[in-house]
């Protein structure tokens, strides 16, 4: 699993964008992947990454 920081959310979406060491880019995700109440930025977490076609998505993310 990667290790991040949740850079940006936008909660009126739902989704918002990691940052990590592991990716050049940021990780993004959706909150309909990660369940539970909406992140905050800072947050650390751990989750995996995907290939999708618009770039890294993140899954099973786990709050840390």
């Amino acid at each position: 699993m990667a290790n991040g920081k949740v850079d940006f959310f936008n909660d009126t979406g739902g989704y918002g964008f990691i940052s990590t060491e592991d990716e050049d880019d940021d990780v993004f995700f959706h909150m309909e992947d990660v369940g539970g109440p909406d992140l905050e930025e800072g947050q650390e977490l751990e989750f995996d990454v995907e290939s999708s076609p618009k770039g890294p998505r993140a899954t099973n993310v786990v709050r840390n």
